[in-house]
């Protein structure tokens, strides 16, 4: 064994990392963001509020063959060490030794790649689109326009973020503009990607709604960009992430390929930098810049002696993090557990005890995709989320899940107190749970201005003309108004039809003149719970 390692240790590199990571997902639970996935995955679409629908994709046939968490993950495992493979395939200089530190000294790489999120696909066809825009630079075939426009097509199927790559890539070589096959290889892209821009036009284009207006937080914060700029160092590394982009910085790139990589890994950063303005930049969103970054601070790490003995010397250290945070997440330690309340643990006894408690009702959460989703996974048993005003919409406003709940007897679990509700003990806390007959909710109707941006003069009744997607009639509407966070104003409605699908209601609002945020809903039979219908409308008082 020692010899075979010895004599092809890169082999057996691959082939440990894939095996750990497969016990990894196997023992570990799931994060609350996979187990909403997972939900993505048992209604198959051409497109989710969130995401596209790559990650539901490979979800479903992996948990077809394993129904557990390692069939949840078992694509992500897959693709994660195929990106590592198609790295090392586009290195410039074959340093095997340097490579394999940097790999090791890169937590995300390896914990982040045992995870069912769509950053890993998006990753591994950023490494297959840069491979292929290699090949299409050396051939410039049909054939190799026609591949590179189907994986662009992949990438944006996997995340929106992939036209960053594009983008980046189309500025660092300008001419490719003036080449007819890389015209097709965009157009062949957009043909394939059509199905899910037709999905988000008979939705009202809900992604594109959240992703940039609804996710804009209302004021700037410095903590916006001060957390970001040191999350993509730790993201990078933990310890060697410094070293990464101080050498892609340094590292001269006269080839368009080169070129295409710098562009991409210090553009998207600089991207998202400018987007901590509108509000906070999770550290993932930056994933696909892994690659370039890998590929180019390798090459000028290899020529760099002097820095690249960092990378041996950090890495130890580093694997040694992992090691105990990979343990961490695979072994139930209540001590660290239930100090910690994290996502990975505990997940089963809470969904048990929840369902006890509901003896046979069905499930229904408020505010929260995460533990609708948790729940049915962990207890086999379909849950639904209702979203009000205060929180935000999700996948479970575009479901038609939410018909299975109507004219039920429901038991309604929340994490705030409510008059004569249950008290439920879980592991993850106390929630509290009430009895729901003949449950009734809208928020899969679809409310919508006629006119944005919303302008109002204080003091003033006016007309407020809106669209329905359904026939109000005998429905409670409300117009809640934000100030920052806190709400301002709550308008009941008395709308009136004009025409098909068209109302107008009139409305008074009071207050400092300034920028608000509106949020139209439906109440339901459950006092005081409005469900939210509409995205975040701007609304200007005058």
């Amino acid at each position: 064994m020692f010899a075979a390692i010895k004599k092809n240790p890169l082999r057996w590199f691959f082939i440990g990392w894939i095996l750990l990571n497969i016990v990894q997902a196997y023992t570990t639970q799931l994060l609350d963001d996979e187990a909403y996935y997972w939900v993505y995955s048992r209604q198959l679409d051409w497109g989710y509020f969130d995401h596209p629908p790559m990650i539901a994709f490979l979800i479903k046939i992996g948990y077809a063959l394993f129904p557990n968490e390692l069939g949840v993950r078992l694509f992500m495992v897959i693709l994660n060490g195929l990106t590592l493979w198609l790295m090392y395939k586009m290195l410039f200089v074959k340093n095997e030794r340097l490579f394999m530190a940097m790999a090791a000294s890169m937590a995300v790489l390896q914990i982040g790649g045992v995870l069912a999120v769509p950053d890993i696909p998006l990753t591994f066809f950023t490494a297959l689109f840069f491979w292929q825009y290699k090949q299409f630079l050396e051939k410039n075939s049909v054939a190799s326009a026609l591949l590179l426009g189907l994986v662009m097509a992949l990438m944006l199927y996997s995340k929106y973020h992939g036209i960053l790559i594009i983008f980046f890539t189309v500025l660092s070589n300008w001419r490719l503009a003036l080449q007819w096959k890389a015209w097709l290889a965009v157009i062949a892209a957009v043909l394939l990607f059509t199905p899910h821009v037709y999905w988000q036009y008979q939705h009202d284009f809900p992604s594109v709604w959240y992703h940039l207006k609804e996710r804009n937080a209302p004021t700037y914060r410095l903590a916006f960009t001060t957390e970001y700029l040191a999350g993509q160092l730790a993201f990078a590394g933990p310890l060697i992430g410094w070293l990464l982009y101080y050498a892609v910085i340094k590292e001269k790139t006269p080839d368009p390929f080169g070129r295409a990589l710098k562009y991409s890994s210090l553009g998207i950063i600089v991207f998202f930098a400018i987007s901590t303005l509108k509000g906070r930049v999770e550290a993932n969103w930056t994933a696909p810049v892994l690659v370039p970054l890998v590929i180019l601070a390798h090459r000028w790490l290899a020529a760099n002696d002097r820095f690249a003995v960092w990378v041996y010397r950090l890495c130890l250290p580093v694997l040694a993090l992992i090691f105990i945070l990979r343990l961490y997440m695979a072994v139930d330690v209540p001590a660290l557990n239930e100090r910690f309340r994290d996502e990975m643990h505990n997940n089963i006894g809470w969904a048990q005890a929840i369902k006890e408690k509901a003896a046979g009702r069905p499930v229904v959460f408020t505010n929260s995709y995460q533990y609708p989703s948790k729940y049915w996974f962990y207890a086999q048993d379909t849950a639904f989320d209702l979203n009000s005003t205060s929180y935000r919409r999700n996948l479970y406003n575009f479901s038609s899940l939410e018909q299975q709940f109507q004219h039920r007897l429901v038991y309604l679990v929340e994490t705030v107190p409510r008059e004569g509700a249950d008290s439920i003990a879980t592991p993850k806390g106390v929630f509290r749970g009430t009895e729901v007959r003949d449950f009734q909710s809208w928020s899969g109707i679809k409310l919508q201005p006629v006119s944005l941006p919303l302008q109002l003069v204080g003091g003033q009744t006016q007309d407020l003309l809106f669209r329905s997607s359904e026939n109000l009639a005998g429905k409670q509407i409300v117009l809640d108004v934000y100030k920052g966070d806190q709400l301002h104003q709550r308008i009941l409605l008395a709308p009136q039809g004009l025409r098909e699908g068209v109302y107008s209601a009139p409305i008074t609002l009071t207050g400092e003149a300034g920028m608000y945020r509106a949020k139209l809903g439906i109440a339901t039979n459950v006092t005081g719970l409005i469900s939210q219908n509409s995205p975040t409308l701007a609304l200007e008082l005058r």
